[in-house]
């Protein structure tokens, strides 16, 4: 499981390696804002999205745009902080274009496997894992990235189901992807609930 993260970033440990600190070194060089690379994220998800719709082979694509849009999640915070590009409106470019790809990867993964409805409530779980975690966050606390479910979980989920899929005869992988998605996201909101009560009951009880 996630521990939380000290301050508003996730921990990762791929932000030391030596190819993404060239990377987010040449992105800055050449003038790409956060906020851009932030909104890009949307568009490898709309394109993974269409990926999953189409279905067959086009689902090796689904997968590339999936860790497109964790790419660019990954530099958007390394171009902010590690290269000094925040601006005024660099939290709500951090957080709103999350919620967006996640809802268009989610809902057609949940079409793609025949199940609609367990897309759409793998997205609203999804959701409100970032909303609790904000919340927290809000209430003085810092950001919550526990799982079992987070962000880089899902994707992780969703980029193996549509690597395996097209090798299968039956809509198994992706069924199985969303519903765990759907199941470990509304977990998350309660052990980060949980958590964050805790963290409540303690602060009220201080002196």
């Amino acid at each position: 499981m996630t521990t939380p993260a000290s301050g508003d970033r996730r921990e990762l440990r791929v932000r030391g390696s030596a190819w993404a600190q060239s990377l987010a070194r040449a992105i800055a060089a050449r003038g790409i804002s956060p906020n851009q690379i932030s909104v890009l994220s949307i568009a490898f998800a709309a394109g993974g999205a269409l990926a999953l719709w189409a279905g067959g082979w086009w689902l090796l694509a689904a997968a590339a745009c999936i860790q497109g849009r964790l790419l660019c999640n990954l530099f958007d915070g390394m171009v902010a902080v590690e290269h000094g590009r925040q601006t005024a409106l660099g939290a709500v470019y951090n957080e709103f274009p999350d919620r967006v790809a996640d809802s268009l990867l989610i809902v057609a993964a949940g079409y793609a496997a025949g199940w609609p409805a367990a897309g759409w409530l793998g997205a609203l779980a999804a959701a409100l894992t970032a909303y609790v975690r904000v919340f927290g966050a809000a209430c003085g606390f810092g950001h919550d990235f526990r799982g079992p479910m987070a962000k880089q979980h899902r994707m992780a989920l969703l980029t193996a189901a549509c690597v395996l899929q097209p090798f299968v005869a039956t809509a198994w992988p992706l069924r199985a992807a969303v519903a765990l998605i759907a199941a470990g996201s509304l977990l998350t909101c309660a052990t980060r609930t949980r958590a964050l009560a805790l963290q409540l009951r303690k602060r009220g009880e201080a002196p």
